[in-house]
Order: C-alpha cells, then structure tokens, then sequence
C-alpha cells in the first residue's frame, strides 16, 4: 500500500501537485484509498480478528498468537507494527532516515557516516579479542536465539527503486527502497578499490504507514512479542500449520503421522539423531562449501528449515534450532506413552506448550540475571505480576533496532568444535566465524551438532570492552560467501537504527531517568573513559547525535551484568511488559497446573543437552563457564517430570 500511494504521489507531483505541496493522500478520494487497502491486503491487516471461533483460546496459543488479549486481539501477535515507547524522529518528520540527506543538520551538526563510526570506534582484530572470565558462548548464542523468537524486520520486497528502478545492490543513489552505506576515504578495508558503498535495503513499512495521510512510517515485526519458542514452531499458521491446514508442503509439522511430531531430515541423519529438514526453495544461499573449501566435486546441501528463516545464519544457532526440534519430538514420544488416547494434535499443542514454558523459565531465571544484573532483575523482573490485560508486550522499536543488539559485542571470532574431552576436535577444527555463515553442510558432512555445542559450553564469551568492540569477522568479513561485498554488522546496526527513526542516546537515557550528559566532561563521566569520550564528539559533536545502539555498547556495564544502564532499563522493561501482557504465561494461573509449574520450575538446560545429543558430561550451568573438570555427569542431572501431564481418564 505504501508503494502503490508513492507512486501515485510522484504521478501527481509531475502533474497537479508541481506547485503545490501537498501530500498525494489528500487529493485519492475515501473510496480509493479503500480499493488500495483492499486489493494490497492492508485492510485485513487492520481489521481485528473475532476469538469467538477460535478453539482452546484459554488452553494453547496460536500461531500469531492473535487472541492472546482478548481485548485487543492483535496485540502482540505477528505481522503487526513494532511499538514506540519515544515518537520516531526522521528527517522529515514522517519518513526518510536521518543522514538521506548528508548535507542536513540534526541538533545543529551533520551526522558522520555510520562506516567512520565503525573504523574509529568499533574496529577490533580477531587477535584483540578479549574473552569473558565468568560466562560461556552460550550466553551469545542463547541471545541471538531469545531474539528470534521476538523480533524480526522484514525488509523492503523489492530490491530496486520504486522511481528508477535501479538495482540498490549496485548502486550508491539513495532512492527508495536503497539507503546504502556510504564507504569513507582511506577506509581501511577498501582502501582504494572501486566499492564506494555497502548496499542497504530499508525496513518495509506497516500498512498505512509513512506518508500515507501523514502518517509517521513504522516497521513490522512478523514475529510474535511472546516468548512461545516461534524459531521452532513459526509465527503464522501456513508456516505451523495447524490441523486444519492443508497447505502441509511448507508445515513444520510431519502430517504424515497422527504424532504430533515436528518434520526431520529425510536424507540425512547426525550419528542416528534427527537433523532439521531441508528447504524446498530453489534458491539456496548454503550452498558455500565449494566456495569456503575450494573444492569444486564438494557436495552441497540445501538449507535446513526451522521455525524461524534465520536458522542458517551459523552452527551455533543451527545447533540450538536443531536441539529444541529435537527436544519437541522427544517430549510428544513421551506423552503418546503416558497418554496413549491423546491425537496428533494434542500431542502437538501440548509439546509446544511445554517447550514455551521452558523457554520463559530459562530466560528469565537463567539468562536475564547475566546480562541486566540483579539490581534491574529486581527492579523490573522478580516476583511475577500476574497477567493484566492493559499492559501492551508488542515489542518496541527501539528494543529490536538497539538495545538487543548487544550481544553482536559478545560474539568470538571462531565458531568452536571440541571433541568428546572437550579439546579442539582434531578431524574438523573450529573455523572462523565467516566461514561458519549459512554452512549446514558442515553440519551434515562435519560431525553434526555435538562439536558446536560442545564449543559454545566449554568456551567462554567474547567479553565487550571499550577498547575491543566488535569482532572484524562481523565488522569485515559478514556474510562474505554469501554476498557481492562483504558486509559490516556494526554500520548495519547504526544505519538500521537511523533508517528506522530512533532518537539519538539522550533521549533514551531521559527515557530511562538517566543523566543526559551534553560536553565532553559528562560524557566523560557517564562512560568512565576520557579518551572514548573525546572519539566519539569528533565524530557526533554533541551527544544528542550518537546513535543509540552505540551509545548503550559503550556504556560501561552495570554491576552483575553484560550491558550498561541504558540497554539494562530497556532490555528490562521490554521482558517485564512481555511477561505482564501474556495471557499464556507459565506462571499465569490456570495455565498449567500447580503440578505441572512445578516440573517447569526445574527446567534445565543441561538437561534438554543430555536427552538430545551425544554428550555425556556438561556444566550443570551452561551459562557460567567453568573448567572441564567441575562438569556433571549426565546421568547425575534428574530428568524433566512429565508425570504430571498424564491424564487420567474415567
């Protein structure tokens, strides 16, 4: 809808709007500003859904979870805008990104190019890396995973421009949808080679948004706001695929049983265990392994498929989709046995159930504590609420687009692969992190998922520090066999961030009740580093201007904690507005059974390892890092209470 009304608008402005300023919305009629709704899909996007037909609403969520609020039945679920917790700043006030237009002011200076922020305060060899002493890669990774269950940004479906059609992966010009990566002189990467940008597709605008009306633009989050486990299950029934569904080609679901079982690798197995299926898109960014090894016979495979499209990003994250598919399929194996009269799609509904209670215990009891620290976790998560149905969980803008980027600072330069004694494996090494983007192939050919897992426990984390940001494997090297020019993770973040309409730092910091330094000597004094201070005012000049994703990773880190003040407060009141607005909540009363809280309530990670992979010993924290000789035993670790789940009947 949004490009069919801009092209409508460039038509007039050549035409009868050439010396008026006047926005193309106001001269389209009602009527067919309702046939363009209509026909683009965005009245039905608009249009709240009735609940009143909608089975077992008070026993199991859907897909999009639409109907979790019974009120707002839209709230939270998938394909719906993120929300703002600041009002969006573009450049003109309705649309285009600070830094469209370079020359333009913002608080009275130009903004610098997100690439020089990047080389001048980011740039950090692999050799600089500094590890952290307290927590394992796992925590990096488990990061990453939380956030695809959260949020993802779809972005614009055409790849080139709506007035030109210029191609934006080979161009420089920004015209919608392109705002590409200006590359600076003397970068030390392209020297002086021929690239004079990093391509850049904006997010794809809500319906309705973005001068349509004068309306400010949004972004969509196509994933749901709740932690329901949708990397493994999907946000959307075609992808889920429910019973009724007949659109079984592209399910998650294997309907050639009444087992409610998740689909698995037909063509290949990890030592006998269940590997993820493989896509059916003829397309395949995988296929990497002659381009990586140099060896042109080298067989390839397809993507694998997961609940989430990001899947293959890297082995570690393929290993955790493929751990959890695995774990479901135990879990219903384990119900049709305690409850032999139960279908399909009971057995189903109620291993998702089951895995989105684990999820939500792990995070929050777990996870959270390590990287907002105990003073936010009692500020904001303790003791749980209870449900209200006038707390809005959707996520914000500024959570998705900055504040749950920081662990791209936590992310080691190598992929690692131990053996069974936890030592560099010596028949495939670890590779290095770009030569580990979209490999399923090496988990097929490779020794599976044992070794990475094995590497994500027994490493530690790369520790954030204001010297030693972000890794060049993803300042430098993203993606480098899967596109034309290898991209930079930390200019993506920052121009995301501009392309989106964030407010810069101090808003936020005002957001959170924070100090708003405005020279030098308080910027110095809120970062606690004089010389990091000074850096980032010769780029910014005032620290209004500093992008806020940046702005929260320098920040020194709160006590207990992996993020400083700001990300801590935004992080926090993102999980505390998650978990309040749930409906579905484990704790929520009526959900599970007091029996059943109780089984979730000793969930363990280590546990979920044990029951599906090889590995015989691991940390009974995997979080925490801690030497080989402190693991436990696996038969050591009880085994998650189904009995509650048995159903008695008469």
């Amino acid at each position: 809808m949004h490009n069919a009304v801009e092209l409508i608008q460039r038509s007039l402005q050549k035409g009868l709007l050439q010396k008026a300023f006047l926005n193309a919305t106001d001269l389209i009629s009602k009527e067919d500003l309702q046939f363009i709704a209509d026909g683009t899909g965005c009245s039905t996007r608009h249009r709240a859904p009735s609940c009143k037909t909608t089975p077992n609403l008070g026993r199991f969520r859907t897909a999009s979870s639409v109907c979790n609020n019974r009120k707002n039945t839209r709230l939270g679920s998938s394909n719906t805008p993120f929300t703002r917790w600041l009002p969006a700043e573009y450049q003109d006030q309705i649309s285009l990104p600070k830094g469209w237009d370079p020359e333009h002011r913002i608080n009275g200076h130009l903004l610098p190019l997100v690439r020089d922020v990047s080389n001048r305060i980011l740039q950090t060899a692999n050799s600089d890396v500094e590890s952290d002493p307290l927590y394992s890669h796992l925590v990096t990774i488990f990061g990453q995973w939380t956030d695809h269950d959260l949020t993802f940004t779809p972005h614009s479906p055409s790849i080139r421009s709506y007035s030109s059609g210029i191609d934006c992966d080979k161009s420089c010009e920004n015209t919608e949808p392109c705002f590409p990566i200006d590359i600076p002189k003397k970068d030390p990467r392209f020297g002086r080679k021929s690239e004079k940008c990093i391509p850049f597709f904006r997010s794809a605008a809500a319906c309705g948004s973005g001068n349509f009306g004068h309306t400010v633009r949004q972004q969509i989050n196509s994933l749901t706001a709740f932690l329901d486990v949708g990397q493994v299950y999907g946000a959307e029934d075609s992808k889920a695929c429910g019973a009724e569904d007949i659109n079984a080609r592209f399910s998650l679901r294997d309907l050639t049983s009444d087992k409610g079982r998740l689909r698995v690798n037909k063509q290949y197995t990890d030592n006998s265990r269940e590997l993820l299926p493989f896509s059916s898109m003829v397309t395949n960014m995988c296929a990497t392994r002659k381009r990586i090894t140099n060896d042109q016979y080298a067989k390839e495979v397809p993507c694998f498929v997961a609940g989430d499209e990001r899947s293959n990003e890297h082995g570690g994250l393929t290993s955790l989709h493929t751990l959890f598919m695995r774990e479901h399929n135990r879990l219903v194996d384990r119900l049709a046995d305690l409850n032999p009269h139960w279908d399909g799609e009971r057995l189903y509904q109620e291993g998702r159930k089951i895995m989105g209670g684990y999820l939500q215990v792990l995070t929050f009891r777990d996870y959270l504590l390590h990287i907002v620290g105990p003073d936010f976790i009692a500020r904001y998560l303790s003791t749980y609420p209870g449900y209200d149905e006038d707390v809005d969980p959707s996520i914000s803008n500024v959570f998705a687009t900055a504040a749950y980027r920081f662990a791209h600072l936590m992310v080691q330069p190598i992929m690692f692969r131990l053996n069974e004694t936890y030592e560099e494996h010596p028949d495939f090494p670890s590779p290095l992190l770009h030569k580990a983007f979209f490999t399923p192939w090496r988990i097929v050919f490779e020794g599976g998922v044992d070794p990475i897992i094995r590497g994500l426990v027994g490493h530690k984390a790369k520790l954030n520090t204001q010297d030693h940001m972000m890794s060049d494997e993803l300042r430098d090297r993203l993606f480098k066999f899967t596109s034309d020019l290898a991209l930079d993770l930390a200019s993506l973040n920052m121009q995301r961030g501009r392309d989106h309409g964030l407010p810069g730092y101090n808003k936020w910091r005002k957001f959170c009740g924070l100090t708003q330094p405005k020279n030098k000597k308080q910027l110095s004094k809120v970062l606690k580093n004089k010389k990091l201070a000074q850096q980032l005012l010769k780029l910014y000049k005032t620290p209004d201007n500093i992008d806020v994703w940046l702005g929260g990773v320098a920040e020194p880190f709160v006590p207990g904690g992996r993020v400083g003040p700001l990300f801590a407060c935004l992080i926090a009141t993102q999980f505390q507005r998650i978990r309040q607005g749930d409906r579905l909540w484990w704790e929520n009363k009526g959900v599970f059974t007091e029996a059943q809280r109780d089984s979730l309530r000793n969930t363990s990670l280590a546990r979920i390892i044990c029951d599906n992979t090889g590995i015989t010993n691991v940390p009974a924290q995997p979080f925490q890092y801690s030497t080989r000789s402190s693991y436990t035993e696996c038969w050591d670790i009880p085994a998650f209470d189904l009995s509650p789940w048995k159903e008695n009947i008469e």
